[in-house]
This record gives C-alpha cells, structure tokens and sequence, in this order.
C-alpha cells in the first residue's frame, strides 16, 4: 500500500507540474493566442520541411537496437522503437520504463533475456552518454562564438564531470573480471548502506557476479560494434534536434536571432531535463527549460513558445501513434526466427 500510495503522490506531482507548465508559466511568456496567430501563418514549404525532418527522425531509432542485438532487422526494429518509446509518454518513470517495457517487447518476440537485457543496457548506456556530452559539446561551441553564459558553463562543467565518472566507472567494468567484481561490491556495500540509513529493509546482494556476467557478455560486442554504436546515436540526436531547428526557422526565427549553434546548446541543455524521471517524456520541464534558453538568446517570446510546441508535438504525437498502433499487430511484427537468424554472432555488422 505505501509503495503504490507514492506511485500516486508522484503521479499527481507530475501532473502538477504539467498543469502549472501549460496553464500558467507558458501563457505568462506568450499568450497562446499570440502563438497562434504565429503558427496559422507556416508556410507549406516548412510544414513540408518539418514532414521530412519527422521521417528522418523516426527512421534513426531503429539503427541503434540493430546494432546492439543482431538477428533484430528493420522492419521489426523500427516499430519496436516507436512502441517501447510510446510507452514512456504514457507511463512516469521516463527511461527507467522504457528499458522495461523494451526488455518486455523483445521478450514477447522469443529474444533470450541475456541478449535482450545486453541490448537494453547498451542502448541505455550510450543514450544517456549523449544527453550527458551534448550539453558539454553545446557550450564549447558557444564558446567558440564568443557568447559564454555562466550558467550554461557551469552545467556543463558538471555534465562534465559527470560524463567522465560514469565513462570511468564503466572503463573500470570492462576492463577486467576483477575489476567489475570490486566496483560490484563497492557498488553493492553503498547502495546497501544509502538503504540503511534510509531505514529500508531490502538489501541487495550478488551484484558482485552479476557485473562479472555483464562484462563477458556485452564486451565483446560493444568492442567490435562501438564505431556503429557511436553513429548511430549522433545521427539519431542530430535528427531529433533538426526537427527543432526548422521548427524554429518554420515560425520566422533566423540565424540573425538565434544561431544554429543557440538553437543546439538550448536544445541539448533542456533535453537533458528527459533525465528527471517527473513526467513522461519530461513533459512541462523540457518546453520550460528550452522556452527559457532560447529566449534568453534573443528569440522572440511568441516565436519561441510556437517553436518549442511545435517541435515536441512533431517528436512525440508521431511517434505515441505509431508506437500505440503497432501494439495491436505485435506478434505478427516478430521476426521469423527460422529466416531471421535471430542469436547470431555479434561480430555481424549491424543489420547484415
């Protein structure tokens, strides 16, 4: 009963700041009729621009999963992604449930669960690295054009920081069996002790040789695959963030207002609120944070707030239709494990 009295309390706070995002502070920096009176007025070429930007964007989710579990092929990858994606718009908890519902939808399609939690886990890995390095990347192009913000340097240097211990401690995994069995036990003790003081009774244990499986399994596809990993995910983000550049240049913003190098450190700095698991999808701190970046740029109020909508209907609807459709014919979207190789060797390029 307590554990689903908070799921309750935190539903209802993210719906809170939903509310409050949507029905006072936005309105307070543009009203909506204002934002109207600028989005009636798009040009069909930008709409048209915006379709292509959105097909783009859709098509880059599949590569990455190809990539970390072979035997996966387009044709399932792609509704798979739009399905385990969808589930994070409708569901809080933001990418703590979308690896869930990942590991369950491939399950479903007869993947072994140490392959499928293999892929999870890469895919998750190398997802949050970028929202962690994109930030850094923004404000070192920012400086590179001479506008430095010292607010934006100082979360960059804490994406930083944080990028480089997360990068050391999974160095510190692979690296060695040994290795992975003491940051396991360090990892295991802490978390142990955090739920102590806390007052919890759960205690984990084994962590030790569950890191050590992990390692045996994923390293030697993660050293023969991180080059298409790594492609992968840039492409995927640079999609998404085209999406919102001519959403932008869509509602009359130029580059004489804000540049592309703005539009990527607002775009990357705000994306990175994805990470608070509050709403889904981080609904409402998102279109905060972008609106606010943004406009501290130079944008104009009513044009930025357009922006921002537009673009989060253009990378969400698209993508909680597809996802919620596919869900209907899923088995029949499986691969046939006869035709389809599904197991095969990882040394495979992706997709091939």
């Amino acid at each position: 009963m307590k554990g689903r009295g908070k799921q309750l309390v935190f539903g209802a706070l993210g719906l809170v700041v939903v509310v409050v995002t949507f029905a006072v502070v936005l309105p307070r920096i543009a009203s909506y009729t204002d934002v109207w009176d600028v989005v009636k007025d798009l040009d069909t070429k930008w709409l048209i621009a915006l379709g292509i930007a959105v097909v783009f964007n859709v098509v880059t989710y599949a590569p990455p999963w190809m990539v970390a579990l072979p035997g996966l092929r387009f044709r399932q990858a792609l509704p798979f992604t739009q399905a385990s994606t969808a589930l994070t718009y409708v569901a809080p908890g933001g990418g703590i449930v979308g690896m869930a519902g990942s590991y369950g939808l491939l399950r479903t399609w007869g993947f072994g669960s140490s392959e499928v939690a293999r892929a999870v886990t890469i895919t998750g890995i190398w997802n949050q690295l970028a929202n962690l390095l994109l930030p850094v990347l923004a404000v070192l192009l920012l400086s590179f054009d001479q506008q430095r913000d010292a607010l934006l340097t100082t979360v960059a240097i804490v994406g930083a920081i944080v990028f480089a211990v997360a990068v050391g401690v999974l160095v510190l995994i692979f690296w060695s069996d040994t290795l992975a069995r003491r940051v396991g036990e360090l990892l295991e003790r802490a978390t142990n002790r955090a739920l102590q003081a806390l007052r919890r009774q759960r205690r984990f244990e084994g962590w030790d040789e569950r890191l050590v499986v992990f390692r045996r399994s994923t390293v030697h596809l993660i050293r023969r695959r991180w080059p298409w990993l790594t492609l992968a995910a840039v492409v995927g983000n640079l999609t998404v963030f085209a999406v919102l550049l001519v959403a932008l240049r869509a509602v009359g913003i130029g580059a004489s207002e804000i540049t592309w190098v703005e539009a990527f450190a607002g775009w990357s700095l705000a994306r990175a609120l994805q990470l608070i698991p509050l709403t889904p999808g981080g609904v409402g701190p998102v279109e905060l944070g972008m609106t606010g970046i943004l406009v501290g740029f130079g944008g104009g109020n009513a044009e930025v707030v357009a922006a921002v909508l537009i673009y989060r209907a253009f990378t969400i609807v698209p993508t909680l239709l597809l996802g919620l459709a596919t869900m209907a014919g899923w088995r029949w979207l499986g691969p046939d494990r006869r035709k389809e190789g599904v197991g095969e060797p990882a040394g495979n390029p992706p997709g091939g």
